[in-house]
């Protein structure tokens, strides 16, 4: 038994030592801005316009939103999206329905309203704004979605 307890500690010290050694590689987005530290207000993005809807770069990827959102109301007790999107005023909208899968629980049954898993849209569905990338990005788009 005390064998074992000697290997748990020496593996317990060698994990703190990696981690301290790896974790002077890592750079934070606040760069030196401490965590306790207050932060300064961001700088307010200007929304894209209303636009055709955005392609899509990837299998499953949420349709992103081609309009500004800024005042919407999205909470337990309303949802401004619905008033577009809804399969009842989509087509006197001009919108995109919101899909069927929208209409199914966590447990595969099929529901007469939006499911309460999907009913907070902007969790997936993001407005698009005009900002430079926080990190560096290299993804491509998957070739069968760009037709080729």
């Amino acid at each position: 038994m005390k064998l074992l307890s000697k290997q748990i500690v020496i593996f317990i010290g060698i994990c703190i030592a990696a981690t301290t050694v790896y974790a002077k590689d890592v750079n934070s987005l606040r760069g030196s801005h401490p965590i306790e530290a207050n932060s300064k207000k961001p700088v307010a993005k200007k929304w894209h316009s209303d636009q055709a809807p955005i392609k899509r770069e990837f299998v499953h990827q949420p349709p992103l939103v081609p309009h500004k959102i800024e005042g919407y109301v999205i909470n337990t007790n309303s949802n401004k999206c619905l008033s577009c999107h809804s399969w009842a005023n989509y087509k006197d909208k001009g919108a995109t329905k919101i899909s069927l899968t929208h209409f199914t629980d966590r447990d595969g049954n099929d529901l007469a309203n939006v499911s309460a898993r999907r009913y907070f849209c902007t969790q997936c569905h993001v407005p698009q704004v005009d900002s430079k990338p926080l990190v560096k990005n290299t993804f491509k788009p998957v070739k069968s979605i760009m037709g080729k």
